[in-house]
């Protein structure tokens, strides 16, 4: 289960990438908008900075905006700046390998073998899916459902 921190990044980049404008986006604007408290995502943006999915600017007319086209953003790449590893035991992890400490056969584990298809299944579906697409599936989502056309996730 991801955290309320990835939840609200991944909102923070969907909203900064509806928003396609050239201008950037005040934190505070974004924060009422989407409903995150100001001071946790200033954190969360600061994070996604740092890892260069979004920038700022300062001054009168400053705030954020996506560094990247959100067709070249994917979910998988912001869950794993915010949550870090996508697999839900140490052994099988791509980025933070760990061997099990009580594991007497890795390559026999049923446990882990298992594990590996939920990583390998998560994996293969955020890091497959840009924000672009998000944004594509939530207003065809919103059409087929008689919801305003900008509607949320």
């Amino acid at each position: 289960m991801f955290s309320k921190k990835t939840k609200y990044g991944l909102m923070a980049i969907l909203a900064l990438a509806r928003e396609n404008s050239p201008e950037p986006m005040l934190i505070a604007d974004l924060a009422k908008q989407e409903n995150i408290p100001v001071k946790f995502l200033e954190q969360i943006l600061l994070q996604l900075k740092n890892s260069g999915i979004v920038d700022s600017r300062r001054g009168k007319n400053g705030g954020y905006f996506l560094n990247r086209n959100a067709s070249d953003v994917t979910m998988g790449q912001v869950v794993r700046i915010l949550e870090g590893p996508l697999a839900p035991i140490p052994c099988v992890s791509q980025t933070a390998y760990r061997k099990c400490t009580d594991c007497t056969d890795e390559a026999s584990c049923g446990i882990r073998l298992v594990m590996k298809d939920v990583r390998d299944a998560i994996a293969g579906i955020l890091d497959q899916t840009s924000f672009e697409e998000v944004i594509r599936r939530s207003r065809e989502a919103a059409r087929q459902s008689g919801q305003p056309v900008d509607h949320t996730i």
